[in-house]
């Protein structure tokens, strides 16, 4: 059996280069190619320590060893959460890289019978790798890269009105810029199944326009309105919406506008 140690070595510098990159992106570290480069380097090198008799503990062990390194050399130690998120984020993409092409290798180079896999003579081609490898880790980017922006959107927000408590979870939407008509106070658009009132209470009714067609929402004052972890703020109006919201987890819509210092 023939072993091509460049191939290997490139192979192992290719992959190390697009996890590092990855890294970079996700968490928008601004280093150079270079840097990331030599981070590489210094990962595929590894693999001339499976050439050398260790036990099992021990090749962990170095291989541990060798991704700190790597992390050291691309983006360098500035504090200890700094390294470790850095250090958690190249083990996440390494882990979903690695499952995803074990996952290919399984479905194209074994038949399955029940719940016994045989090898049926096929392998990936190395191309095919290399080819899979920067689409799957590009769209783990983009999925994490979307899920970051909406996650640092969303807030858990604590609600009395008409001495009723409710407890919501709220996105803020650049797009709601709903305001009434008379104080200019922001309006938070909620689904009206989400609150139990009197029939007596008192609303507003504020225009509200959409792409799809113009409308009059009623809105009442709440007494108390908290966005937990940034404060309680008055006179806040509630936008009772006759649609729910086409948005999962997500109970109300805040208003751009209470995420400023005051109101």
């Amino acid at each position: 059996m023939k072993l091509y140690l460049d191939l290997i070595f490139l192979l192992n510098f290719g992959f190390d280069f697009i996890l590092l990159l990855v890294v970079s992106y996700l968490l928008r570290r601004n280093v150079s190619l270079k840097k990331i480069g030599l981070g590489a380097l210094l990962g595929g090198m590894s693999i001339f320590i499976l050439w050398i008799p260790l036990n099992s503990f021990t090749l962990f062990s170095c291989k541990v060893l060798i991704s700190i390194g790597m992390i050291l050399i691309t983006f360098s130690y500035k504090n200890r959460t700094y390294f470790l998120q850095n250090l958690l984020y190249l083990y996440t993409s390494s882990i979903l890289l690695g499952g995803f092409l074990y996952f290919l290798n399984v479905q194209f180079s074994y038949s399955k019978k029940g719940l016994i896999f045989f090898h049926n003579g096929l392998s990936i081609n190395v191309f095919i790798l290399i080819i899979a490898s920067p689409i799957i880790l590009y769209l783990y980017v983009k999925q994490g890269l979307r899920l970051k922006t909406f996650y640092s959107h969303i807030y858990q927000i604590k609600v009395i009105i008409q001495n009723q408590t409710y407890e919501w979870t709220g996105f803020v939407d650049t797009g709601n810029q709903l305001v009434d008509p008379y104080f200019h106070k922001p309006i938070v658009l909620v689904d009206q199944n989400k609150l139990v009132l009197p029939s007596n209470v008192e609303y507003i009714m504020v225009p509200m326009h959409t792409i799809q067609k113009s409308s009059l929402i009623p809105c009442i004052r709440a007494d108390t309105f908290e966005i937990i972890g940034r404060g309680i703020y008055h006179k806040v109006w509630i936008g009772l919406c006759p649609q729910s919201l086409h948005m999962e987890g997500v109970d109300c819509l805040l208003h751009p506008k209470l995420m400023e210092e005051s109101i």
